[in-house]
């Protein structure tokens, strides 16, 4: 097998954020922490399961077809039909709430106005939170359909940092106030992101910049519905473009979120528990948004660029299916070996976290638990996501439309197992169905990979093989730091605390020097692939 890539290959991995944005996500981060300290787990569980729920399924159904239509194809178009057929997003939005807000209102378990009052204003208000979000929906197409970047970053940290500011200054001078005060902070975060936007092309239209660029759009009535003389009202293909994609929305959507319905509509949690999961949840999914998303978007581009669609691997150039075997070997071990330790560590770490983050609230009851189960499941998460990155850069148009239907007919398996599971064992239900539902779509493209290869010398799923000598520290790492936890963790104080971390810290910096002394090949790929781009910006 050829030697690892010495040189940076293709896009860079981990796209240079805006230090804005990092300063964003570290505050909203902190006001998030800050603000579970003063709220109960049944008022969680209905904002951010019960009533985001409402709102992202009104929004999903009145825009998601509209968007994967009117961004489909040239920007060069009538922009004037696509912005009429943009605004039909509103009265559909408005159908959208009044239909399902019944439903929330009078077909689902309203929870004790004694422990979440005023849950009949917070559904109206999540309710009207989408429609006004809808009316700023032609400003974000056009954004996204030139590149406007920027805006959009800007217009998101503002409304969510809004949001977050609103919602710790009234749960800490009116904690009375229930779900007035999430009503409130989603009113807010709408309305400013709508703002930015309007403000935004307010701004640019008409100035130098926006004639330069030979903006298709001149003046802010154009972004109004206006009827043209002579013509349609709208552009019938993108109509019916639209009309296909919204047939497939309402699955999409169910998919998407298919244990938020699961708990919404089968009462399989309580509001309590629902609201301990999704923040347990939102906590794991950390890791997979901001370390394997990244690496896998850049590599499905590079794979997708080595090699050829399509074709079998003695069709391909030799010296590209060497490299591509190389990287994909080394992917898997990079990932696997961070799954390896975050699961190794998360287990006897995870309650310590979780009362650092949100207090007695978390770290007690099913907390631990869930986020010990969702370690493991970051294990899965890593190496599903660089094994289907390899998978759909390679598959024809034939054997995508295969896997789609698998996949369709496993999301319905998951939802099935997961209503079983969660009657058998609560809460971590969903985190075993999902490591279920993650355990069959690595399987598949395990196999896709053996059978790409097996015709060649090439072997990358050696790469899910780690050093035996750096298992048995995996090992002795998770027994010392289990033992540990038991020992010090976490109602014994401070001090006892400290000791916890300090064995945890010195029983990973092993791990560490483990890695460096087995997996030289693989150190060798992240300094080229990874090290290399900061030290060469920052030169």
């Amino acid at each position: 097998m050829a030697g690892a890539p010495s040189a940076p290959l293709g896009p860079q991995v981990f796209p240079v954020r805006l230090p804005s944005q990092v300063l964003f996500r570290v505050v909203t981060f902190g006001l998030n922490a800050f603000t579970l300290r003063y709220l109960s787990r049944e008022l969680i569980g209905v904002v951010n399961v019960r009533l985001t729920l409402l709102y992202s399924t009104v929004v999903f159904l009145a825009r998601e077809a509209f968007r994967r239509a009117c961004l489909s194809g040239s920007t060069k178009r009538n922009w004037t039909k696509t912005i009429n057929l943009l605004w039909l997003t509103v009265p559909l939005g408005v159908f959208w709430s009044i239909f399902l807000g019944f439903v929330w209102l009078h077909l689902l378990e309203v929870p004790d106005p004694s422990v979440v009052p005023y849950y009949q204003a917070g559904v109206v208000a999540f309710g009207l939170s989408a429609i006004i979000e809808l009316l700023g929906e032609p400003f974000w197409v056009l954004a996204q359909a030139h590149l406007f970047v920027r805006l959009k970053v800007i217009a998101e940290s503002l409304s969510v940092v809004s949001k977050c500011i609103l919602t710790v200054i009234l749960v800490v001078l009116y904690p009375q106030w229930g779900l007035y005060v999430f009503s409130l902070a989603q009113l807010l975060y709408v309305s400013v992101l709508v703002t930015c936007y309007v403000t935004y092309f307010v701004m640019f239209l008409g100035s130098p910049e926006a004639t330069k660029k030979s903006f298709p759009v001149a003046r802010m009535k154009a972004l109004l519905p206006n009827l043209v003389e002579d013509e349609t009202f709208v552009n019938w293909k993108e109509a019916w473009l639209t009309w296909s994609f919204f047939k497939q929305s309402f699955l999409k959507q169910i998919l998407t979120e298919g244990e938020r319905y699961v708990m919404t509509f089968l009462n399989v949690l309580n509001f309590g528990d629902q609201g301990v999961y999704d923040i347990v949840n939102n906590l794991g999914s950390l890791v997979a948004r901001f370390i394997f998303l990244p690496i896998e978007e850049s590599f499905y581009v590079f794979f997708a660029k080595v090699l050829e669609r399509g074709k079998n691997v003695k069709d391909q150039k030799q010296d590209d299916v060497a490299m591509a075997a190389d990287v994909l070997e080394l992917l898997l071990k990079l990932v696997l070996l961070i799954g390896l330790t975050i699961t190794v560590f998360g287990y006897a770490y995870s309650q310590l976290a979780l009362d650092i983050y949100g207090g007695s609230m978390l770290s007690s009851g099913t907390g631990p638990d869930l986020l010990r189960c969702y370690s493991l499941y970051v294990l899965f998460l890593a190496i599903n996501g660089v094994t289907e990155c390899f998978t759909f850069a390679l598959m024809c148009k034939e054997e995508v439309d295969r896997y789609n239907f698998v996949m369709l007919a496993l999301s319905f398996t998951f939802l099935c197992i997961s209503y079983f599971l969660t009657q058998w064992h609560g809460s971590i239900g969903f985190i075993l169905a999902n490591c279920f539902n993650m355990g069959i779509r690595i399987a598949h493209s395990i196999h896709y990979i053996y059978d790409y290869f097996k015709e060649s010398t090439y072997r990358p799923l050696t790469g899910l093989l780690p050093s035996p000598f750096l298992v048995l520290v995996y090992i002795i790492s998770g027994v010392i730091t289990g033992f540990s936890e038991v020992f010090f963790c976490c109602d014994k104080g401070w001090m006892a605390r400290l000791i916890h971390v300090s064995v945890g810290a010195l029983c990973f910096a092993a791990t560490i020097v483990t890695m460096f002394c087995t997996e030289t090949k693989l150190i060798h790929f992240v300094r080229s692939q990874f090290l290399s781009r900061y030290m060469k910006k920052g030169t």
